[in-house]
């Protein structure tokens, strides 16, 4: 199989793992920088070009798009998807996980337990808002967030306003969710490949913080997850048409709630904390739904 790596930079533990896990298994790999990749689109022939060339031949691709770089990222995979490549992670798939509001409104129409979730555009409503949620203290995050930025945690009634007040005058897009103080600054992050939860892993925040995120100094242990944790970290998967994912998880008084489902999950801290070749899962999964036989399907 050919197997592109979207990526922007080759350097990356989770690029360089996909690429080793994949070329073990005796697949071409190409690593693409999505934007350095052009389009052309017509109703003749639609077409890809890097470098003043056309895009080499792919069966499938490994989409691992930057939050920051998701609308031109999510453009490329679509165009790729035109052209008859298979994606892991569909394009609108990538797009829907990336907008918290959405992910969670896919959820809930799916009966997902989840943090209960207020959203407003009116500084007027705030306080009603934060009652929706069941006062303070409260969390509060930008839609477009990722890795722990865009996060606070409001302990107060007039520390909450004031946050708000400050995101709406910046006319960002927020969203106001309950604190789970049952949960004690931990998550629980699954990777999901197919319908499967291939690892997991406890995130604790650091002392002076309540972010679990490792990027933000937090620490985590390998851990092994409930019946119920794994169904339902392969359901919000599924609901998000993600075949690999990162979910996060909060253990709560009313049973597990979803807090987040990531479309480009890192790889280093899970496969550095449990041992687990989840890069190898990876390429395993595309083998199996990819099968040779159906790969000229995808190319029209």
């Amino acid at each position: 199989m050919k197997i592109g790596i979207l990526s922007r930079n080759k350097n990356l533990y989770s690029t360089r793992r996909l690429k080793e896990a994949a070329e073990s298994r005796r697949h071409e790999v190409e690593i693409i920088d999505y934007l350095s990749c052009y389009m052309n689109i017509n109703s003749e022939k639609t077409t890809i070009h890097i470098d003043g060339a056309d895009l080499p031949y792919l069966d499938a691709i490994i989409p691992r798009i930057g939050a920051n770089r998701t609308f031109y990222g999510c453009a490329v995979v679509r165009q790729l998807e035109l052209m008859g490549v298979f994606s892991i992670n569909p394009s609108i798939a990538i797009t829907r996980s990336r907008d918290k509001l959405r992910s969670l409104q896919l959820m809930a129409r799916k009966k997902i337990g989840m943090p209960i979730t207020g959203f407003a555009n009116s500084p007027d409503d705030i306080d009603d808002l934060i009652k929706l949620v069941g006062g303070v203290p409260v969390v509060i995050k930008l839609i477009e967030g990722t890795q722990g930025m865009g996060v606070v945690l409001a302990e107060t009634k007039k520390a909450a306003q004031s946050v708000i007040q400050a995101f709406m005058g910046l006319k960002a897009n927020i969203i106001v969710q309950e604190y789970i103080k049952e949960s004690n600054g931990c998550d629980i992050r699954c990777f999901v490949v197919g319908e499967r939860v291939v690892a997991s892993i406890k995130r604790e925040a650091s002392s002076d913080d309540f972010r679990s995120n490792l990027h933000r100094g937090g620490s985590a242990i390998p851990i092994k997850i409930s019946k119920e944790e794994r169904a339902l970290a392969v359901k919000a998967a599924k609901v998000m048409d993600l075949k690999c994912a990162g979910v996060d998880i909060l253990r709560s008084d009313r049973g597990p709630l979803i807090m987040e489902v990531n479309s480009s999950p890192g790889l280093e801290g899970i496969e550095t904390i449990t041992g687990i070749d989840v890069a190898g899962e990876i390429i395993k999964h595309l083998e199996k739904i990819l099968p040779s036989g159906k790969r000229k399907h995808y190319h029209g």
